[in-house]
């Protein structure tokens, strides 16, 4: 991908959200698998894949619980994840759903190291509800007790269509949302 031109990968992966909920760490139990190991063997996968990379690419992962037609499939805190995620897997930044409080909070964060980057998935692209900006700025500010503000960013949680199904989420009310975060991002970070 280097070769055809490609400084930015983003790679997106539910496995590591699926271990954040109990209900799927029991299922990871039921067939064998250490639930707490598996995010070691993911970050080694990963960093093997991406070993080779020039200096100028940036990778990236957006952690997924889920975005068909408007549903998710799992649930749960970053926290047993949060220390090998952020510490053992060699990308330069992570999207982060925190779009309800299915995500669990802000503490995770805590074991971001400082050269990576955060992308707090404020706004919901499930329903067409509108979120507010003074509400998402706070949340802003919470997550900065944790890292600091130049290390984050703000984005949708997920794509608006993950599927060729779609989400139950008019194309007026995406453009709302999508201007939302550009006004926010603005305000926050200048």
């Amino acid at each position: 991908m280097a070769d055809l031109g490609c400084t930015y990968l983003q790679l997106d992966d539910p496995n590591l959200a699926y271990l954040c909920d109990e209900k799927m760490r029991e299922g990871v139990r039921q067939i064998g698998e250490d639930p707490n190991r598996l995010p070691r063997t993911y970050a080694n996968l990963i960093n093997e894949c991406i070993k080779s990379r020039p200096a100028n690419m940036t990778v990236c992962m957006h952690i997924c619980r889920g975005n068909f037609r408007s549903a998710w499939a799992a649930e749960g805190g970053y926290d047993p994840v949060a220390e090998i995620l952020f510490n053992e897997f060699k990308l330069d930044g992570f999207f982060l759903e925190y779009d309800s409080p299915r995500a669990g909070s802000f503490s995770p964060l805590r074991f971001v190291p400082r050269d990576k980057k955060i992308v707090l998935g404020l706004v919901t692209t499930k329903t067409g509800d509108l979120e507010n900006a003074d509400d998402i700025k706070r949340r802003i500010d919470e997550a900065s007790r944790y890292v600091s503000l130049e290390q984050l960013a703000i984005s949708p949680q997920c794509g608006f269509s993950s599927t060729v199904l779609g989400n139950n989420i008019t194309v007026e009310a995406e453009v709302a949302k999508l201007s939302l975060v550009v006004n926010v991002a603005q305000e926050v970070w200048g």
